[in-house]
């Protein structure tokens, strides 16, 4: 009794003429053909671009150049293990380097995403007028390529030629921004006049989803602005705060071009101030390429290791 419905079926439909379509055999195969297809180009390209050279690199910092006898013979290539890594990390420059960095996200992290969250509330207040115009003229530093803003900065800080330091001359206030004390909090305004746009119209954009109705809901029970930035958008904004911050965290260990551009200007700023001019220092001045894919494998192991913290802190603080 069971089977008859399917055999009546089965019989009713061949008396019909309708034939029963079924599924070609290698539909499911064609499609991962197709798709394999298109996503070679992408792989081939990564793979040659991105993991071809890291691999390079890490084979790189096992080897050095070493020389027999007295060091006039003719320079061959050994593997000695870790001892780039060792050299690198006892280097006093590249220690220092990594101290200054911390200073540096001490002072720029907060300047630049507490600046970003402040106008990003802004823009998204009621109250806020022109916001179109305001949004503009917040980004436009960021279209600004980071030498172009170096080479603008150095030009701002340098004593004889800079408006800024005679007009503060003139007020009988003498400050040299390029000097040993200043010249990083300098650099960190340059970070932070060329990202806190970039990262206004991402949290902005966050603030845009936030259902209306929760708000003027908040807005009946009698909340302000303020309460409702605080009580209501901030914690709903929290996962794009904390992709700014991941994303803040690596591009602050790959400071490169304005110190590098600064140094130009001051004597302040070395060849070896950050880790990353540090390595490009070993590379191209004194020829030590092993060192210099030592110092790199070293920097990528420090960003893999904040980018994590950051990752947890942010996971336990969006469940919270």
């Amino acid at each position: 009794m069971v089977n008859q419905a399917p055999q009546k079926t089965a019989k009713s439909t061949a008396a019909a003429g309708i034939k029963p379509t079924r599924k070609p055999r290698n539909q499911a195969g064609t499609g991962g053909r197709t798709a394999a297809l298109f996503l070679t180009p992408f792989f081939a390209v990564f793979g040659l671009a991105m993991i071809a050279p890291v691999i390079y690199a890490i084979a790189l910092s096992f080897f050095a150049q070493q020389k027999s006898g007295l060091g006039f013979g003719e320079a061959r290539t050994a593997f000695v293990g870790v001892q780039n890594y060792v050299q690198v990390l006892q280097s006093e420059s590249f220690v220092g380097g990594i101290g200054r960095l911390v200073m540096y996200c001490l002072m720029y992290i907060p300047c630049m995403v507490g600046g970003a969250l402040a106008f990003a509330l802004l823009l998204d207040a009621s109250v806020a007028r022109a916001r179109k115009a305001f949004q503009l003229l917040v980004f436009l530093p960021h279209a600004v390529p980071g030498v172009i803003a170096a080479l603008i900065w150095a030009y701002l800080y340098s004593p004889g030629v800079s408006p800024i330091v005679s007009a503060l001359e003139s007020g009988g206030i003498s400050l040299n921004f390029l000097d040993t004390h200043l010249v990083l909090p300098s650099i960190v305004n340059i970070a932070v006049w060329e990202w806190t746009g970039y990262n206004v119209i991402v949290l902005f954009t966050a603030l845009q989803a936030v259902p209306r109705e929760i708000l003027e809901a908040a807005r009946v029970d009698g909340a302000g602005e303020i309460r409702a930035a605080l009580s209501i958008k901030l914690p709903l904004v929290l996962p794009a705060l904390s992709v700014i911050m991941l994303f803040t965290v690596i591009g602050t260990l790959q400071l490169f071009t304005e110190p590098s551009i600064i140094s130009k200007a001051t004597a302040s700023v070395t060849s070896t101030w950050v880790p990353n001019m540090w390595a490009y220092d070993a590379a191209f001045n004194r020829q030590n390429l092993n060192q210099a894919a030592a110092a790199s494998i070293i920097i990528a192991l420090l960003a893999a290791v904040l980018s994590w913290a950051v990752t947890r802190f942010s996971s336990r603080t969006n469940k919270a």
